[in-house]
This record gives C-alpha cells, sequence and structure tokens, in this order.
C-alpha cells in the first residue's frame, strides 16, 4: 500500500513539474510578462493618455481665453474646505485669498500645513497651481488634500482666473504667438520692390525734397534788370 502511495505521488509531483515548465516555456514564447498596449483602447483608463493624442492648449492661452464667473462656478466644489474672500477663516483648508503668487504651503497665518506641501518650496505660480488643481497627491505626495483634483484644463485655468479676481497675483503669462504672426515690415517689404536707394536695385539714390525745393525756387528768381524771370542755366 505505501509502495503504491509513493508511486501516485511520485506521478503527481512530476506532472506537476512538467505543467510548471510547460507553463514557464509558453509565457517567454508569447512574452507574457512584457504585455502591449493594444492600438485603440476598449474604454477610458482615467489618468492614461491615448498615444498620439493632440495637446490642447498651453495654460497662458487658457488664462488669456477664460473666464473668472466660470471659474467661480468650479470653485464651488473647493467651500466645503476653503475661503477666498478677503480676511475668510481657515477651515480644513485655508483661505486662498491672494494665494496667487506667494510661497507654497506658508500663504495663511495660523493654518498647520501637511509638511509636505510646507516642504515643497517655490511660490504659486500660474504653473505650479495648475499641476496642483490637476492633482494634489501628484504635486505634493503625502498632503492632507483629499480632493482628485480637476482633469480639464479650461477648468483649472478658470479657477486660476477666479483665485486672481480674489487678491491678485503676478503678471499672466503671454500666449505664444499664432503661427505667421510677428510678420515684420522688413521681411514684408523683402518680397516686394527694391527701395530707392538701394545700390543692388539700379534705381539710382532717392532725390532729397528739400534739395529739389530749393532748385525749383532758384529757377523762379526774376532778374534784376528786366524782371522777367531767369531760368537757371540760360
Amino acid at each position: 500500500m505505501t509502495d503504491r502511495f509513493n508511486t501516485i505521488a511520485g506521478w503527481v509531483l512530476a506532472a506537476g513539474i512538467v505543467a510548471l515548465g510547460l507553463s514557464i516555456l509558453s509565457g517567454m514564447y508569447f512574452e507574457a510578462d512584457r504585455p502591449e498596449r493594444p492600438e485603440q483602447l476598449g474604454y477610458v483608463i482615467e489618468g492614461v493618455e491615448e498615444e498620439g493624442a493632440e495637446e490642447g492648449p498651453v495654460l497662458a492661452t487658457l488664462l488669456a481665453t477664460g473666464s473668472a464667473e466660470a471659474g467661480q462656478a468650479v470653485f464651488a466644489k473647493c467651500t466645503s474646505c476653503h475661503t477666498i474672500n478677503q480676511g475668510g477663516p481657515n477651515g480644513i483648508g485655508p483661505n486662498l485669498y491672494g494665494v496667487l503668487g506667494k510661497p507654497i504651503g506658508r500663504h495663511a497665518a495660523g493654518f498647520s500645513y501637511s509638511s509636505a506641501l510646507a516642504e515643497k518650496g517655490g511660490e504659486w505660480t500660474y504653473e505650479a497651481m495648475d499641476e496642483w488643481l490637476k492633482s494634489p497627491r501628484a504635486f505634493a505626495s503625502g498632503t492632507k488634500m483629499s480632493f482628485a483634483g480637476l482633469s480639464s484644463p479650461e477648468d483649472r485655468a478658470n479657477v486660476i482666473l477666479y483665485m486672481h479676481a480674489n487678491g491678485g497675483g503676478p503678471p499672466f503669462p503671454a500666449p505664444p504667438a499664432a503661427e505667421g504672426e510677428g510678420e515684420t515690415a522688413g521681411e514684408a517689404g523683402a518680397e516686394g520692390e527694391p527701395a530707392a536707394g538701394d545700390p543692388t536695385s539700379g534705381a539710382g539714390p532717392a532725390e532729397d525734397p528739400g534739395t529739389e525745393a530749393a532748385g525749383a525756387m532758384a529757377a523762379e528768381q526774376p532778374s534784376a534788370d528786366t524782371g522777367s524771370t531767369n531760368p537757371v542755366g540760360e
């Protein structure tokens, strides 16, 4: 009986070893440890951007075209934790009046910031505020703020404009110039007729208007003897 049990156990163990080996070999052959991302996602996964997706307008452009009024509507999501009026109290989060341009994690006196934010360093620039509103935890890992963030760049820009309307901030960044904009007059003239006086144009030097006028006056001076007009050179 014992010999039969040992035989069965040996065969079972051998079969398990063979199965494990085949699993490893098939995984190596089909590269199961390096799965490829499908060319087209079946559904959108939050936080994963599609490859080749076109980037939207930059922050400077969104700030130039956004609306503080629209930002006020979005900021309603924040009022359970923050006040933004001048002299407003701190709540679960600090009062945000005049926060733009101020040191990160040190703006509201008396508020207990998380060490992750207090030790971040730098100032609340428009770019920093945009990153913070996009994902507080990604901006300052370990922050006490539980807000997931605003995924829409337009919403973030509008909230920043609303913040600026309540306490001001640094000058807004200039939007990038549109393609073809900024062409100088000299560049435009380079494709037209050559300017007078250009030694390569063959047009000859331009006459001075003052010299031409002086010559005309001299030609019409009357003669001292006859009182008639005496053209120069006659």
